[in-house]
C-alpha cells in the first residue's frame, strides 16, 4: 500500500509526570460498505514536552471532558507504559460518521471489536439513541495550512463517535499497523449501523417476566437493553435481586426503570397476571418478553390481549411441549409413527408394548414433553428399562405449576448431535450458526452394564460446526421449515437435532488422540432427526459465544422483536455477522461437571480455577460459574442436571488447539466444597 501523506501537526499531552506527544499522520476514508472515516495518530512517550517545536499543540486536562480523558489519557498512558521497550507501535484512532443519523446501539463499537488482537482498548463517545452528524473528512489538501488550536482539535474530538487505542504485537511502522486496523474494521464494522434522520429509533418500554437468576447469567441482555435505548420493567417474586432500588444492595439497578413484584408461576393465571401488570403500570408499555421455556406461551397471550407485538401463542405451545412437536414433524397428526409415539401418562405404555413391542428397536430415547437441559433424558436398551424411564419422566413435572405428565418416547438416532440458532424475520432467515454438540455420557456408554447413570448433560459445544458442507445445508432448511410448521414467523430459536446417515461420525483424532468429528464414506441420504425447537435464544453461554464468535448478539435482536415493526430495521443490521459470516476464531465452550458432592465452598469456584492456571486463562474468553458459594453441588452420579460452570477457550489457530484446550479445562477443573473450604 501507498505510503499515506501526513498531516503534519503534533499534540502534546501531559499526565502527572508522564509527557506523549501524539503525531496526527492521516486519514482513512470509508469503503463503500463503511458508515465512517478515522484519523490516526502515533503515540509516543517524550522526554520534555518544553524542548517541543513551536507547533506542537498543547492539551491540557481541565480542557477534556470525562469520557475523553479515559480515551486519551487514562487508556492511552496505561497503553504507552505498558510498552517498557518501547519496542511496539502504539496508535490512537478518532472515528468520525461520514453519514447523519442514530446508530443502531450506543455500544457497537465495544462489542464487534471485542476480541480483536491489535486493539488495546475501545472507547465509545455515544450515548443510547444520541443522534450524530456527519463530519467532513480531513485531509493534508483539506485541513487549514495553519496549525490547529487546541480548540480547534478539541471541537473535532468532540464530533467524533469514540476511539480506539491499537498497538503492534511486535516491532512495525505505524502504516502498517493503520492499515492492519483498517482491514479489521472492515471486516468487523461493515454493516448499515448508523439509521438514517427519516427513521430516527425511539426510546421504548419492554416488561421482562422472569429477571434470571443473577446478573452472571444476564447481563448481556441487560447491557443490550440499555444500548438499544430501551428501558426495562423486570416482573419476578418479591425478592428477586433486581428488586431493590438501593445502590448498596443491588448495583445494578441502573439497567431497569422499575421491579414489578409478580407471581411468575407457569399456571393457568399467568397470562392475566401479566395482563393486570402492564394495564397498572403508570407509563406506556411497548412489548413484553421473555426468554423462560415454560412462560413464553402466557406472555404470548398476554400479547394478544394486550395488543402488542407477538408470535401465535398456539405457535409457542408446539414447540414448547416435545410431544406436539414429535407429532408436527411426524407428519401424521397421531404421533404414532413406526419410530416414535407419544403417551399421555405412564399407563399408556402397555397399550403400545402389546400392539407393537415386538417391532421396537431398541436404544430408544424417552423424556419429558416439557423441560429443559437434557433433564429426565434417557436412553434406554429393553421394555424393563424402557417402564422405569417412562415412569420417571412422567412423574417429572406432575406436580408443578404447569402440571404435565405426557411423555415422549423416539428412536436413539446415532449420529452427530448440533445446536442450530436462527434469526427469522418474516419468514426469512437472516443468520444461521451451527454448533457441534459433543457426545454425552448417554452416547458413549458401552452395551454392559445399565444406562441410567448415562445421562444426556453436556460436555462440549465447539463453533463452528465441522459438519460436511451439504449436511450443514440439510439440517439448517429442514430445521427452517420445522420453524415455520409451528407456526412461526419471526423469532430467535434454538434448535437441537441429530444428522441421521451423517458421514462424520466421532473418533479420537491422529494428532492428540482428542475425540473429533471425522468425515468417512457412508452410503445413505443424510437427514435431519429433529429434537426440540426453542422459540427463544440459547443459554446464556451460547449467547456470549455467538456474540464473541461473529458479532451477533441474539438477546438485542430479541428484544427487537418484541417492538415489532419499529425494530425490524435495526434487527436487519444486528443480524449481520462479520464481513464472509466466518467467525473471528474457533471457541470451544466446556461444560466444568461436578466431581464431588456437597456443599459449595469456593468463591467463585471457575475464577480461583483460572487463578490458579494462567497458561490456560489467557486462552479463556469467558467463563460463568453456576454454583455459588453455600449452594448444594449433586454428585456425578445425580439425576439433577447441573454443572458447576463453564468457560470458553478460543483459539486462531483451529479446532485442534481449541480442543487441547478444552480437554484441558476439563481435566484440570477442581472445586472446593465447604468441609474443605
Amino acid at each position: 500500500m501507498a505510503q499515506k501523506d501526513r498531516l503534519g501537526w503534533t499534540l502534546g499531552l501531559k499526565s502527572g509526570s508522564i509527557k506523549v506527544h501524539l503525531y496526527a499522520l492521516w486519514t482513512t476514508t470509508p469503503g463503500p460498505s463503511q458508515t465512517h472515516w478515522s484519523l490516526d495518530f502515533e503515540a509516543v512517550l517524550a522526554e520534555d514536552l518544553s524542548a517541543s517545536k513551536s507547533s506542537l499543540i498543547h492539551i491540557e486536562d481541565g480542557d477534556l471532558n470525562d469520557a475523553q480523558r479515559a480515551l486519551i489519557q487514562t487508556a492511552l498512558f496505561n497503553a504507552l507504559d505498558g510498552n517498557s521497550t518501547k519496542s511496539r507501535t502504539t496508535i490512537l484512532r478518532l472515528l468520525f460518521p461520514s453519514v447523519s443519523g442514530t446508530p443502531i446501539r450506543s455500544d457497537f463499537l465495544h462489542y464487534r471489536l471485542n476480541g480483536c488482537e491489535l486493539i488495546h482498548s475501545v472507547h465509545s463517545f455515544l450515548q443510547p439513541l444520541q443522534p450524530i452528524t456527519s463530519v467532513p473528512v480531513i485531509t493534508p489538501q483539506t485541513s487549514s495550512p495553519t496549525t490547529p488550536t487546541p480548540q480547534t482539535f478539541l471541537s473535532l474530538l468532540s464530533s467524533s463517535m469514540g476511539g480506539i487505542i491499537a498497538q503492534s504485537s511486535s516491532p512495525s511502522d505505524a502504516q502498517t499497523l493503520s492499515n492492519n486496523l483498517t482491514s479489521q474494521l472492515t471486516y468487523r464494522l461493515s454493516i448499515p449501523w448508523i439509521t438514517p434522520p427519516t427513521s430516527p429509533p425511539r426510546r421504548a418500554r419492554i416488561f421482562w417476566i422472569q429477571g434470571r437468576a443473577n446478573i452472571q447469567a444476564s447481563r448481556q441482555f441487560y447491557a443490550a437493553a440499555h444500548a438499544l435505548g430501551i428501558s426495562l420493567v423486570v416482573c419476578d417474586e418479591p425478592g428477586h435481586w433486581m428488586e431493590s432500588d438501593d445502590l448498596a444492595v443491588n448495583p445494578w439497578v441502573h439497567y431497569r426503570e422499575a421491579f414489578v413484584p409478580l407471581c411468575i408461576d407457569a399456571d393457568a393465571g399467568l397470562a392475566q397476571r401479566i395482563v393486570d401488570a402492564v394495564r397498572a403500570y403508570p407509563a406506556r408499555v411497548d412489548g413484553v418478553m421473555c426468554i423462560s421455556d415454560v412462560r413464553l406461551e402466557a406472555v404470548a397471550r398476554a400479547c394478544e390481549v394486550l395488543g402488542l407485538a407477538t408470535e401465535r401463542a398456539g405457535a409457542y405451545k408446539v414447540a414448547g411441549d416435545k410431544g406436539l412437536t414429535r407429532r408436527l414433524v411426524d407428519g401424521n397428526g397421531e404421533g404414532q409413527g413406526e419410530e416414535s409415539f407419544v403417551l399421555e401418562d405412564a399407563a399408556g405404555l402397555e397399550a403400545v408394548l402389546r400392539e407393537r413391542g415386538g417391532r421396537l428397536g431398541y436404544p430408544l430415547i424417552v423424556k419429558p414433553c416439557t423441560g429443559w437441559n437434557s433433564d429426565c433424558v434417557v436412553k434406554v436398551r429393553d421394555e424393563d428399562e424402557l417402564r422405569a424411564a417412562v415412569s420417571r419422566a412422567s412423574g417429572r413435572h406432575a406436580n408443578s405449576a404447569a402440571r404435565n405428565t405426557r411423555v415422549v418416547v423416539e428412536p436413539y438416532i446415532d449420529g452427530p448431535e448440533v445446536d442450530a440458532n436462527f434469526v427469522v424475520l418474516d419468514g426469512e432467515v437472516l443468520f444461521c450458526d451451527i454448533t457441534d454438540d459433543f457426545p454425552c455420557p448417554g452416547d458413549l456408554v458401552r452395551a454392559e452394564g445399565k444406562t441410567f447413570a448415562a445421562n444426556f448433560m453436556e460436555t462440549l459445544m465447539d463453533v463452528p460446526t465441522a459438519l460436511p458442507e451439504d449436511e450443514q445445508r440439510i439440517m439448517k432448511e429442514s430445521l427452517c421449515k420445522s420453524i415455520a410448521r409451528c407456526g412461526f414467523i419471526s423469532g430467535v430459536f434454538h434448535c437441537e437435532a441429530r444428522v441421521r446417515c451423517s458421514r462424520a461420525l466421532y473418533k479420537p483424532r491422529d494428532d492428540n488422540g482428542i475425540l473429533d468429528l471425522h468425515e468417512e464414506m457412508k452410503k445413505g441420504q443424510p437427514s435431519c432427526y429433529l429434537h426440540e425447537i426453542n422459540a427463544r435464544p440459547p443459554g446464556y453461554v451460547n449467547c456470549v459465544a455467538a456474540l464473541l464468535a461473529y458479532g451477533v448478539d441474539y438477546y438485542a435482536i430479541r428484544l427487537l422483536l418484541a417492538l415489532g415493526e419499529e425494530g425490524k430495521e435495526r434487527i436487519r443490521a444486528l443480524a449481520q455477522p462479520f464481513s464472509g459470516g466466518k467467525p473471528q476464531y474457533t471457541l470451544g465452550i466446556a461444560v466444568l461437571p461436578p466431581s464431588k458432592e456437597g456443599i459449595m465452598g469456593s468463591r467463585d469456584a471457575v475464577k480461583e480455577f483460572l487463578d490458579a492456571n494462567p497458561d490456560l486463562a489467557k486462552h479463556v474468553v469467558f467463563y460463568q460459574t453456576v454454583k455459588q458459594r453455600g449452594e448444594r453441588v449433586q454428585g456425578p452420579d445425580s439425576s439433577e442436571l447441573w454443572c458447576v460452570g463453564y468457560v470458553i477457550v478460543a483459539s486462531r489457530t483451529g479446532r485442534k488447539e481449541c480442543l487441547e484446550l478444552a480437554q484441558m479445562a476439563r481435566k484440570r477443573f477442581d472445586y472446593k466444597l465447604m468441609d474443605e473450604a
